[in-house]
């Protein structure tokens, strides 16, 4: 231990937008993760062409989300804070939005970007959608094609944002529902079809090779949509009108996962995580997790709304390596990360394949995490779908989270468990899914400081 601080010490300092995790040998008690972030979008986004005002209760306030609220303000819908995490949103009904006098500027969200150009496009609403610079590096031409298919008038640089919409389609100012099979499991892509069929005629059915979230699916149907959907497709009729009403958004369970792994590492008398969503479709990581070794309950398991949740409970638990079934990756695709921390915390070798969507997230997250866990000691092998995570422990490090806010953050829970400090570079979008990440991490007795 006294090498790798040494060591750590004697390097360059790092500039303010870093973190410095240092080894911790016990947390505990409990939190509350903040609003999920896939559903406070889906929330702005339905309430903005309902019939009447819809009420969100437990909205994550991130950076992500509130470009979203930004974006739907400006096509007239009125967003009002009317409490602690509690929105109201009124739209100017079901076809009333406007066109946008300028670029609508999504920041550095995926879901916000690519649900909302299939609403638009549905309406025949002529808008450009952007994004940061990390956005505008991601793909679009998964959702254009099939948009296009429906009879959109859709362009996208490169098949990058930004996104020019040119508005009605050319026959008769309506889209056309299509059958579509998705190429690979998404739920952005299958969102993004769906909500276009709200407004098209005939019926838009979405085919998916394997499961993936359903959230819009569930608050469509709450919402009073016309929406028939299993794990392997869903219909919606169009066109159609959802009605006001109540949303309840869960704790998110991607952010519960940082400490559901910091309290399989640490939390030797236990660790308690409130009203968690579990959505079937999200929760891949616990069942890997057990499978590993993980000593995870669920406890008062309860309905928010068209939501499943949960308390889960968390101690501290000795993991082994296993090869990670396939089936459980497209359930936990934004949870690698995390799990890769995990994996390196384990006895033996983790093996996840079939992964190649984490290549196109906020960054290349395989690489970026190959490079970070290789900065602090874990032996990795990177594949094209995939990684082989040696386990045995972590050292103390250096570590670029490249802009990734998961990838920061997990590195924050692989400092607990490290030899020595690790040091986590460019966390600025931290926020855009978890603000006050850091403070609710050392309220639960993690040593992590702000350098710089």
């Amino acid at each position: 231990m006294a090498d790798d601080t040494s060591l750590l010490l004697r390097a360059s300092p790092v500039s303010a937008s870093s973190w410095v995790s240092a080894p911790t040998h016990r947390i505990g008690g409990s939190l509350t993760v903040p609003g999920d972030k896939s559903v406070s979008h889906r929330a702005l986004l339905l309430g903005s062409i309902a019939a009447g005002p819809i009420e969100v209760e437990g909205f994550l306030d991130s950076a992500d989300c509130r470009a979203t609220r930004t974006a739907v303000e400006a096509l007239g819908v009125r967003v009002e804070s009317i409490g602690n995490d509690r929105l109201r949103v009124t739209g100017p009904g079901p076809r009333g939005l406007r066109e946008p006098a300028q670029p609508l500027d999504l920041g550095n969200s995926g879901t916000g970007i690519r649900l909302l150009t299939g609403l638009l496009a549905g309406l025949g609403i002529k808008a450009e959608l952007t994004g940061d610079a990390s956005l505008r590096s991601r793909p679009m031409e998964r959702i254009a094609a099939p948009l296009r298919q429906m009879g959109a008038r859709i362009e996208a640089r490169d098949g990058h944002p930004p996104i020019r919409l040119a508005g009605s389609a050319p026959r008769n100012g309506s889209l056309t529902g299509i059958d579509y099979t998705l190429p690979v499991a998404s739920a952005q892509v299958k969102s993004a079809i769906l909500l276009a069929g709200l407004s098209a005629s005939g019926t838009t059915v979405v085919r998916q090779p394997a499961v993936s979230r359903d959230h819009t699916e569930r608050m469509l149907q709450s919402l009073g949509a016309p929406i028939v959907f299993d794990q392997t497709h869903a219909a919606i009729k169009g066109p159609c009108v959802l009605s006001g009403g109540h949303i309840g958004v869960p704790a998110d369970f991607s952010s519960a996962a940082f400490f559901l792994v910091a309290g399989l590492l640490r939390a030797e008398e236990g660790l308690l995580i409130r009203g968690v969503g579990l959505n079937p479709t999200r929760t891949g990581l616990l069942d890997i997790l057990r499978a590993m070794g993980g000593r995870i309950e669920i406890r008062d398991q309860r309905q928010l709304g068209a939501e499943p949740v949960g308390d889960l409970w968390v101690q501290r638990s000795v993991l082994r390596g296993i090869d990670v079934p396939p089936e459980l990756v497209p359930l936990a695709i934004d949870e690698f990360p995390i799990l890769f921390v995990a994996a390196a915390a384990a006895e033996g070798c983790t093996r996840v394949r079939g992964a190649a969507e984490l290549r196109v997230k906020e960054s290349d997250r395989i690489a970026v995490m190959a490079r970070a866990l290789s900065d602090v000691g874990v032996g990795v092998n990177e594949t094209t779908d995939g990684m082989d995570v040696e386990g045995g422990g972590l050292r103390a490090g250096r570590v670029d989270s490249a802009g990734d806010h998961r990838v920061a953050m997990s590195m924050a829970v692989a400092g607990l468990a490290a030899t020595g400090p690790v040091q986590i570079s460019d966390i600025r979008n931290v926020d855009t899914s978890f603000p006050g990440f850091a403070e609710l991490a050392r309220s639960v007795g993690f040593a992590l400081e702000a350098e710089g």
